[in-house]
């Protein structure tokens, strides 16, 4: 599956499509300030990757709730706030919702770059010249294999999809009981969207910022990261990429 979108997407800040409901939904564009705040944009409704249930008018609205306490926390400015748990809130829902926003989010980042991220430019998926990234999904590949960046990126997308769309990982109607091993997964796949920053801060800076789309992907990155450190999502050796940025922004 090839990922597309065009330049005028990069300048929105998506929001998460529900669990529960097959509706699409737009946030808002999210600018750090020179304060370090937090200022909002209004966006339009574009479609995304969408986790319906077969029966949406049966699903209770919890994830729509979440998602309005996302957007009411970043709103006020407070990035570490809006990553918290909202109290009685089960952890399993807040990370599946949040999960799908910030894939929304990169992925939409990513498909700017488009014409400047390509297997010619980019021909194995890096984060500068000590660290490379092989591909390996444990099911269609299981041995880690080279792939150009691109490739990387979309198999990531794909496989991200695939598990969102997996009932048996991703419960598509609320109540359902969410599977011994989902934060595992949950996991496995902020690693992987790391990857994804860690290509396109030390490969395609320079392009983000002829796009004019640093303080997007600046304030992207810093919810990512508040989220990932809230709740231990990514090992640390994993940060190190980025490690000298992730320390200016999330000191």
């Amino acid at each position: 599956m090839k990922h597309t979108f065009s330049k005028d997407h990069c300048n929105q800040h998506v929001a998460n499509l529900t669990r529960q409901s097959c509706i699409t939904q737009a946030a808002s564009l999210h600018h750090i300030t020179a304060s370090g705040d937090v200022s909002a944009m209004p966006t339009t409704a574009i479609t995304l990757h969408t986790i319906c249930s077969e029966d949406p008018a049966l699903s209770p609205p919890q994830g729509l709730t979440l998602k309005r306490h996302i957007e009411a926390t970043l709103g006020s400015g407070n990035i570490r706030e809006a990553v918290q748990l909202p109290p009685g809130e089960d952890l399993n829902e807040w990370l599946a919702v949040n999960t799908v926003d910030f894939y929304n989010a990169i992925s939409v980042l990513f498909g700017t770059l488009e014409e400047f991220c390509t297997a010619s430019s980019c021909p194995v998926m890096s984060a500068g010249p000590k660290y490379e990234y092989l591909w390996a999904d444990g099911v269609k590949v299981k041995k880690p294999t080279r792939l150009s960046a691109p490739e990387y990126i979309n198999n990531l997308f794909d496989w991200i999809e695939s598990q969102m769309d997996d009932a048996r990982i991703f419960p598509q109607q609320y109540g359902i009981p969410f599977p011994p091993n989902f934060t595992d997964v949950v996991r496995t796949m902020f690693k992987r969207l790391f990857r994804v920053y860690a290509h396109i801060y030390h490969t395609h800076f320079r392009s983000i910022c002829s796009l004019g789309e640093e303080a997007h992907l600046n304030t992207c990155f810093k919810h990512f990261m508040y989220f990932t450190q809230a709740f231990n999502l990514v090992d640390s050796k994993e940060l190190v990429p980025l490690q000298e940025l992730i320390d200016q922004m999330v000191s």
